[in-house]
């Protein structure tokens, strides 16, 4: 037994989807010796949940947080971003909730469904859930399973342009069984049983405060400014885009918790003041985001009065290289898939790039504790992550592969084929971190004869959806960008980057709007053959080492270069204890419950 059989039957065990005694005697009949089987045990055995804080509910008094982006809308399932996410997670609960390694732990679930407790169907087409009993909003009315029934009809109709519906788009019916049970049926058999109703996306609104607004009227609900749910908070006061403050579900399940009386969600500033409230000043007890060049925030956190907060799986920083041609116009449209890339198409020129990156200086120079270099796009969750891959900075071989494609040096250094030049446009969003990455990125790739010049797009233009706009990141109108792409509990949309399936559908182009996925335009046959395999293999191990397949040969092709493996970074002040908050598929606010002020 390896250590990633071993691994995966830790996380069987932590979500109840092995017993005990089946552990054990899969253990004995693999040899395991009686102290090994003592330790797998302990080393797998659940984190009870947390004690409340002495003095119990309320007794703490106020806490304040800084989110440098502010809160717009407070209804999870019309959030336009994360900070939307974290300031309805205050009220709203889903049913399970999950951490980087893809251990679930119930929330508003009674238990965590698996195939070994029956709840999780044999064939993948569906999922049962058991609910908590007792669960009251905080209006007073009673949870059901209506309305988990009603939260998917609210988010699967399109009318109401759900942010969150791609996570429930497989979803045939959602049945109540009875009160406190709820049947999910999948239209095609699936492993991802766990995509809707869990997580950030998964929050469970009541039927009666939005049954009225469901479709076109949902942007006009009263609930997205006043949201309550389950969770331990309601919204007191909210001034979009300014300062939601939070006052405690008085039904809320602990009658001990939470520990705080009322909490403030304050919006605006930017990364480094948002630290610097923390580090410096300690105006506020927490700070959201704080993705700041490692030696200013090094220099902060030195003020000693505050702690920094990392959690991994913040997604990967990458440089995707076009397989199109951006300076060529076809039919109003550059980077037409029917422009094949001048020198990008030829593997030996995208290794020779990915080799000329110097990873780890970029990692210990810009990122310390906020990131590590890496050689794979897909890190998150862990049991999908290869060890396949090696990080690499070898400039005589990179040099070496260039020769060998034929690209050969010219009179001013720069390489050259069949008259073309090695000219590269890397273009990325205004962040003076990643000014300086780049700057390192174009000090390697000088060595290689390749010409750089840089560019840098506002971050509002650059991510947008705008067709109009032609420096989006999905138009890539240049030779190669760079952002970070973040993960999901199943890698299917993360990984969707790279798939071709249906050209005209998948591939980022002018007929579908720019809307297709794969921004680079790479198509890969072996690739989705792969993907495709991967959303009905319904045996765990089987499944995870298709996602591995699929990341060692979009490294291995050059398509996405990889460069850091970024953490989601927080502080607190040191007077603060909020336990284990961070998870890459959850909130940093879902366990605020046990948030408690240090004695």
């Amino acid at each position: 037994m390896g250590k990633r059989d071993i691994s995966l039957l830790r996380r069987d065990l932590r979500n109840h989807r092995l017993t005990r005694r089946e552990a054990v005697v899969r253990l004995m009949a693999l040899g395991v010796s009686a102290s090994g089987i003592s330790s797998i045990l302990a080393a797998s055995t659940a984190q009870p949940a947390r004690a409340a804080a002495a003095g119990g509910r309320g007794s703490s008094g106020v806490v304040k947080l800084l989110y440098w982006q502010a809160p717009t809308i407070l209804n999870p399932h019309l959030a336009q971003g994360t900070k939307d996410f974290h300031a309805a997670r205050m009220c709203v609960e889903p049913l399970l909730t999950v951490d980087a390694a893809l251990n679930f732990t119930p929330m508003l679930a009674a238990t965590v469904p698996s195939r070994a407790n029956g709840l999780v169907s044999a064939d993948g087409k569906s999922v049962t859930y058991k609910l908590r009993s007792g669960i009251k909003w905080a209006d007073g009315r009673p949870f059901t399973s209506d309305d988990v029934v009603f939260t998917y009809q609210f988010v699967s109709n399109k009318q109401t342009a759900a942010t969150t519906y791609g996570s429930y788009v497989n979803i045939a019916k959602v049945e109540p069984i009875n009160p406190l049970t709820v049947k999910i049926t999948f239209k095609t058999p699936t492993p991802a049983w766990y995509l809707p109703f869990v997580g950030e996306t998964g929050g469970i609104v009541p039927r009666h405060a939005l049954d009225a607004y469901v479709g076109s009227n949902a942007r006009n609900a009263p609930y997205n400014l006043k949201s309550f749910g389950t969770g331990p908070y309601v919204v007191d006061s909210f001034r979009p885009g300014d300062l939601v403050v939070y006052a405690i579900n008085p039904n809320y399940r602990d009658p001990n918790k939470p520990a705080f009386s009322q909490v403030q969600m304050k919006g605006g500033g930017d990364a480094t003041s948002a630290a610097r409230a923390v580090f410096e000043t300690g105006e506020y007890d927490y700070a959201w985001n704080l993705q700041v060049e490692w030696p200013v925030l090094q220099h902060m956190i030195g003020e000693g009065k505050g702690q920094l907060l990392t959690g991994a799986g913040g997604g990967v920083e990458q440089i995707f290289c076009n397989q199109t041609d951006p300076n060529k116009d076809v039919g109003g449209e550059r980077s037409s898939v029917k422009a094949p890339h001048p020198f990008l198409t030829d593997v030996k020129v995208r290794q020779a790039l990915a080799l000329g990156v110097d990873r780890q200086t970029i990692a210990q120079q810009l990122y310390g504790l906020e990131g590590d270099a890496t050689a794979n796009t897909l890190t998150t969750p862990t049991s999908v992550a290869s060890k396949n891959t090696k990080i690499a900075y070898d400039i005589a071989k990179a040099n070496q592969l260039l020769d060998e494609a034929g690209w050969q040096r010219g009179p001013d250094g720069i390489r050259q084929k069949n008259g073309v030049k090695m000219q590269v446009t890397y273009q990325t969003s205004v962040n003076s971190l990643r000014q300086k990455e780049q700057e390192i990125v174009k000090a390697g790739w000088q060595q290689l004869g390749v010409a750089t010049t840089l560019k840098s797009v506002d971050a509002g233009v650059f991510f947008s959806s705008s067709p109009g706009n032609n420096d989006t990141y999905a138009h890539f109108y240049t030779d190669v960008e760079m952002f970070t792409a973040t993960f999901s509990p199943f890698p299917s949309s993360y990984m969707g980057r790279f798939y071709s399936g249906d050209v005209a559908k998948d591939v980022a182009q002018k007929s579908n709007d720019w809307s297709g996925l794969d921004i680079a335009r790479w198509v890969d046959k072996q690739y989705n053959t792969w993907f495709d395999q991967a959303q009905a293999e319904l045996d765990p191990k089987k499944n995870a080492d298709l996602w591995i397949k699929m990341n060692d040969r979009v490294v291995d092709q050059g398509i996405s270069i990889t460069l850091i493996d970024r953490k989601a970074v927080s502080a607190h002040v040191n007077s603060l204890d909020v336990g284990p908050n961070m998870s890459p598929f959850d909130d940093e606010t879902r366990n605020i419950a046990d948030w408690r002020r240090k004695a």
